[in-house]
């Protein structure tokens, strides 16, 4: 078989198989609320420069996709990302002056409050009246800032928060944002943080109500979730710079699974990170090279994400000017 005619077969497989998990999955309940709320916000990026180029904006996903097991969903699989990565990583765009969509899953970090009191959120409070409250003084500074950040990241208009629980809500909201964001060309970024379900149960297979006890030990097969990501970087936004994450428990395979990630799916680069360390480093890899970042331990308030996002603005410029030649 000819090569060329070989990738077009694949490439035509997969978009079917795309196009029928879009087909069989609940409609998006507020999905044109989404694409208002986006285009609105992308408007203003797409040529506010004073030579009319765009802006950059990123969409960081966060948090993992969950899989319901019945259409009236009492039990679901889920995993453990807590959205840490993305939410701080969210604050480092801003920073760095990039209008952010932030797409995450409900319940899980969001940005600006990384500082806040672990305590449960009504002891932050205290009663000084019958009818007034206000944040113990211990809490205070924290608690202020985050708002003052974040008030001023969404005032500002660079800041847009979308949230997703299920594996179909995520693929169709990410689905509207790149198309969306094709206007921006290059300037537009995927920083894909979020923990997506390799499998799931097909909507149409699953039973409406709870599964019963009574019926005996569950046997249950799962479908495979198509590669979005191969999509995404060919069909949906096919000039925006794409980051994906590996995460492995065996480094012996790490560096090997995200090189081959990197060429299956054509990122632009994939962060590579162990389990047990992801919060102390992670590598970088790109068609020529492999950067390891690492958390500066002299600074206690430090996080990996800051070189690791100082790194990727790096690549994402070369990525634009090498474009415009």
């Amino acid at each position: 078989m000819d090569t060329t005619n070989g990738l077009e077969i694949l490439q035509h497989n997969l978009l079917s198989e795309v196009k029928a998990f879009f087909d069989s999955a609940p409609p998006l309940k507020d999905s044109n609320e989404v694409s208002e709320k986006l285009k609105e916000f992308i408007e203003g990026f797409s040529t506010s420069q004073g030579d009319g180029r765009a802006e950059r904006v990123v969409c960081v996903t966060s948090g993992g996709t969950t899989v319901p097991l019945e259409q009236r969903c009492v039990r679901y699989i889920d995993n453990f990302s807590s959205g840490h990565r993305g939410a701080t990583s969210t604050e480092y765009f801003l920073k760095a002056g990039y209008a952010v969509i932030f797409l995450y899953r409900r319940g899980t970090c969001q940005p600006f409050c990384q500082s806040l009191p672990d305590d449960p959120l009504l002891e932050w409070f205290e009663p000084t009246s019958e009818s007034n409250i206000q944040v113990r003084e211990q809490h205070a500074k924290a608690v202020k800032r985050a708002i003052m950040k974040h008030h001023a990241a969404v005032a500002d208009g660079r800041l847009l928060k979308l949230s997703f629980t299920t594996i179909f809500e995520y693929l169709q909201i990410l689905k509207q944002i790149a198309m969306e964001t094709r206007c921006l060309g290059t300037h537009a970024m995927f920083y894909l943080a979020a923990a997506v379900s390799d499998f799931y149960k097909p909507w149409k297979d699953m039973a409406e109500h709870k599964i019963q006890s009574a019926s005996g030990p569950l046997d249950m097969q799962l479908s495979q979730v198509p590669k979005m990501l191969s999509v995404l970087r060919k069909e949906w936004a096919p000039l925006a710079f794409c980051i994906s994450f590996k995460l492995e428990t065996d480094s012996r395979i790490l560096l090997e699974k995200a090189d081959m990630a990197l060429k299956k799916y054509k990122m632009h680069a994939v962060v590579a990170n162990e389990l047990s360390t992801r919060k102390e480093q992670v590598v970088v890899v790109t068609g020529n090279e492999k950067v390891s970042v690492r958390r500066d331990k002299n600074h206690p308030g430090d996080d990996v994400e800051n070189p690791l996002i100082n790194l990727l603005l790096e690549r994402h410029s070369t990525y634009i000017e090498d474009s415009d030649i």
